[in-house]
């Protein structure tokens, strides 16, 4: 039998032959299909990057060079170096704003966890039916605006369904809103009502993940509801409580809304949040420059908060692994 012999892949001076090249080219239309995925992945970004770079980046970007100039809206914005910062840690106004924030961040989230984790289990436990995850999203569907002025008046002292009903049972009416007593409390305690439900379904999400077998074999260990919670249901729920957690208390530093339509920084100073005080600040004294520094100030200390809160739940590890 006569065998055909194959052409040599290179040349005597070591350089490939025109046929050997040819078979390395990958067939015409045939390319690399990531080059078209990345045209794809291209197009659908390009209009969420243009809407980020235009209202968060640019405007971030002006808000840190305004921060070192004396901008009044009216003026030109001279530098004036860190004179806006000094003016700041001397601020009384600020230190108070931080701590009613703080103190409103204390209660919300505490509270608005708590709750959230219950019904999260509950759900899990007892049902999954979407009806009732829908039910539970709806206040988060309402605006704040509309939330914060229909528990103002049910909360109104003279008029409220709340205070007929405290007084219904000898109870003396309370002027919730009202109050530098109760306002922080009760503002935060209705943000808790939008947001319990889609913190809840966040972190119903996350029991999901959670291997069924592991129950399981905790009740032929004899493990209760208790234990087992405590045993398996929170430290494998740590890296979903710890995203949840970030969100949460970020959101809740920039609470403005509730405040602005119910209580507008009273009385006196007992409801003056720091986003509220840096809106005063800019929109009515037309202090842009100084409200600047405030606003870096917050973002770093935001920045501070969700570094350590990741770093201590340890939000990258996994006891599932």
């Amino acid at each position: 039998m006569s065998a055909i012999a194959e052409a040599p892949a290179t040349r005597r001076d070591g350089r490939m032959t025109r046929q050997a090249r040819r078979a390395q080219k990958p067939p015409r239309g045939r390319g690399n299909p990531w080059r078209h995925d990345w045209r794809a992945a291209l197009l659908f970004i390009l209009p969420a990057s243009v809407g980020f770079l235009v209202f968060y980046v640019i405007p971030a970007i002006r808000g840190f060079w305004y921060s070192v100039t004396d901008y009044e809206f009216l003026g030109d914005a001279d530098f004036i170096g860190l004179d806006n910062y000094r003016q700041m840690v001397g601020d009384q106004l600020f230190w108070n704003a931080l701590l009613v924030t703080l103190e409103y961040v204390v209660i919300n989230i505490g509270v608005q966890t708590v709750v959230a984790l219950v019904i999260a289990v509950l759900m899990q436990r007892l049902t999954t039916n979407i009806v009732i995850r829908g039910v539970l999203l709806l206040p988060y569907l309402i605006a704040n605006v509309v939330v914060a002025l229909i528990w103002y008046w049910m909360a109104n002292k003279l008029i409220g369904i709340i205070n007929i009903g405290l007084e219904a049972i000898g109870l003396p009416a309370q002027a919730f809103f009202g109050s530098s007593f109760w306002s922080i409390p009760t503002i935060a305690l209705v943000n808790t009502w939008r947001h319990m439900g889609y913190t809840a379904l966040l972190i119903f999400a996350g029991l999901q993940t959670i291997p069924k077998q592991l129950y399981e074999a905790a009740a032929i260990d004899g493990a209760g509801e208790v234990k087992s919670f405590f045993r398996i249901t929170l430290p494998l729920l740590r890296p979903v409580l710890a995203l949840v957690l970030v969100v949460t208390v970020t959101g809740s530093f920039q609470i403005f809304d509730t405040v602005a339509v119910t209580t507008a920084g009273g009385p006196i100073n007992a409801t003056r949040v720091i986003y509220y005080y840096i809106f005063e600040l800019a929109f009515n004294r037309y202090h842009f420059g100084y409200a600047s520094a405030l606003t870096v100030a917050l973002f770093l200390i935001l920045a501070a908060l969700a570094w350590i809160q990741l770093k201590l739940m340890r939000a990258d590890q996994s006891d599932l692994d």
